[in-house]
């Protein structure tokens, strides 16, 4: 049957710091994915070699400041966030130059119920778009393939 990929990469007007972007999500109902206990996050290097940390959640401000601390912005970092209400989430990728942010559904992936091998991406667009359009959004392009 082979696996499936699903994502939507959201393209700003100018640079979105992680903290905005959050800010936004959190207005709909959006919030740093606490479910294991703690908060989860990325933060690319050098390198090229991407790290998962985790932290508390009392910790949530100073995550927040490290993400978007100017030594990071040549770099990838990432942040897993969750709908409570929806049960479901994924991982925001913010890439360098931070005008380009990836959404990737891996938690509790919703599914179209008639054809539950596909992401519900119209579900996460309708969730997710709202939030970023006060922030300066350009555009989306969701996707799900194969592989």
């Amino acid at each position: 049957m082979g696996s499936r990929d699903a994502d939507i990469d959201f393209t700003f007007t100018a640079p979105i710091t992680v903290r905005a972007a959050l800010d936004a999500l959190a207005r709909v109902g959006w919030s740093m994915d606490v479910s294991l206990g703690g908060l989860s996050y990325m933060i690319d290097d050098a390198d090229g070699m991407c790290e998962w940390y985790r932290s508390s959640p009392a910790e949530a401000g100073e995550v927040l400041a490290r993400l978007d601390a100017p030594g990071n912005l040549p770099y990838s970092v990432a942040i897993d966030v969750y709908h409570p209400e929806a049960g479901t989430g994924g991982m925001l990728l913010f890439v360098p130059g931070r005008t380009e942010v990836s959404f990737v559904p891996t938690i509790d992936r919703r599914r179209i119920p008639a054809a539950s091998e596909f992401t519900d991406l119209a579900w996460y667009l309708n969730a997710l778009v709202p939030a970023f359009v006060g922030t300066g959004l350009e555009g989306y392009e969701a996707k799900e393939i194969k592989y």
